[in-house]
């Protein structure tokens, strides 16, 4: 390795080691939202003014809010990630291509949909078992994840069956599956995009 390459690859591993701390001091804010109090004190008001910012304008975007859920965190955490994961590779080679540049953000934009594709698959199951089996459908829980599920159900079923009148029982099989399908075909996708993005010499 020549001086230069010493230089730029200590460089990288700088700012891969600054990305990684305020990744870190990300979820840790994220967490603590969701604990009483947990931003409260100086350490809190010190956390939230080195974050809140970054974490902020990612929630302005409204596709990042399904329902009562807000999604907007695990978007900023895949930028963040999909950064360490350039400067660790230049840090190691030196260089990056094109091609595994884009195949990083490929990678980090896939990664939060997963997530999110994952969740309301999961969350469309247990409802589907509930409503099946007849559970209380007016327990808070269940109503929070109807407020959550009701806006894609509607998409889809809208999408599929057009104008035809369908029950909530298959509605909810039928978003279960879309959601199944997108996640898998989705995944088998990607997976071959990044491959073909890496091979490329440039």
């Amino acid at each position: 390795m020549t001086g230069v390459t010493v230089v730029f690859s200590i460089i990288a591993r700088v700012l891969g080691a600054a990305v990684t701390v305020y990744m870190l001091l990300c979820a840790l804010r994220i967490f603590l939202t969701w604990v009483p109090r947990g931003n409260e004190g100086k350490a809190g008001e010190i956390l939230s003014s080195v974050v809140d910012p970054y974490l902020g304008f990612f929630s302005r975007f409204h596709a990042l809010h399904v329902g009562r859920f807000d999604f907007s965190p695990i978007a900023a955490l895949a930028i963040l990630a999909v950064l360490n994961q350039i400067f660790a590779t230049l840090a190691f080679a030196g260089a990056i291509t094109l091609g595994g540049l884009v195949a990083l953000g490929l990678d980090a934009v896939w990664s939060a949909l997963a997530f999110v594709l994952s969740f309301l698959s999961i969350a469309a199951l247990v409802r589907l078992i509930a409503y099946a089996a007849r559970w209380n459908s007016l327990h808070p829980l269940w109503m929070i994840i109807d407020d959550m599920l009701n806006p894609i159900l509607f998409r889809v079923t809208r999408l599929i069956y057009r104008d035809r009148i369908v029950n909530y029982l298959q509605g909810l099989a039928t978003g279960f599956a879309v959601l199944a399908v997108l996640r898998v075909g989705g995944q088998a996708l990607v997976n071959l995009l990044a491959r073909l993005l890496r091979s490329l010499p440039f």
